[in-house]
């Protein structure tokens, strides 16, 4: 394999055992049998499995950030952007292989000394907050966006703690009423 067929082997390899199984319970030796490359390999394009996980979150952040605000462009009113946010984050919620918010996920198995992981996660999460800040701009209430990035991730977690849609739903409900 080419270097950067290789590297994305492991990119993609990692990021689907990291969601799927959690940043602790993968090893560096299942990523490496199950993207079938060699140790040196994985080595050669990530020096820890810290600079893998910063890899991750950095692609997903991207990846997130544009299919939430594709999803808002889809919609010319700022409650309807915002909206359409919450119907998103609630069409995929009830998809099977879906296991919750990348971001959340992480953030709750890091040791408190993790910083660098910490920043890229507060990154992405304040691109979430500045989203809401960009739809509410014509009225331009920073505190809303606050509060509206505030249901968003609380829907996110009670999601993963419950299941079930309901949350997303709920928050979205609030959402109406706010707006």
């Amino acid at each position: 394999m080419k270097t950067s067929a290789v590297r994305n082997q492991i990119v993609e390899t990692a990021s689907r055992l990291f969601y799927k199984q959690g940043y602790n319970a993968t090893g560096i030796n299942q990523i490496i049998e199950e993207a079938g490359v060699a140790k040196a390999s994985l080595y050669q394009h990530f020096h820890s499995k810290e600079d893998l996980l910063v890899e991750y979150l950095t692609v997903k952040g991207a990846e997130t950030n544009a299919a939430l605000k594709a999803e808002a462009e889809k919609f010319e009113a700022p409650k309807e952007k915002v909206l359409a946010v919450f119907d998103f984050l609630a069409e995929v919620s009830v998809q099977p292989e879906y296991y919750g918010c990348n971001f959340l996920n992480i953030v709750s198995e890091l040791p408190v000394d993790s910083e660098r992981v910490r920043e890229i996660i507060r990154k992405q999460k304040d691109g979430v907050r500045a989203m809401f800040a960009d739809i509410l701009r014509p009225v331009h209430k920073e505190k809303l966006a606050d509060e509206l990035y505030m249901l968003f991730d609380g829907a996110l977690i009670t999601n993963k703690v419950h299941g079930n849609a309901w949350p997303i739903q709920t928050a979205k409900t609030l959402v109406e009423k706010i707006l």
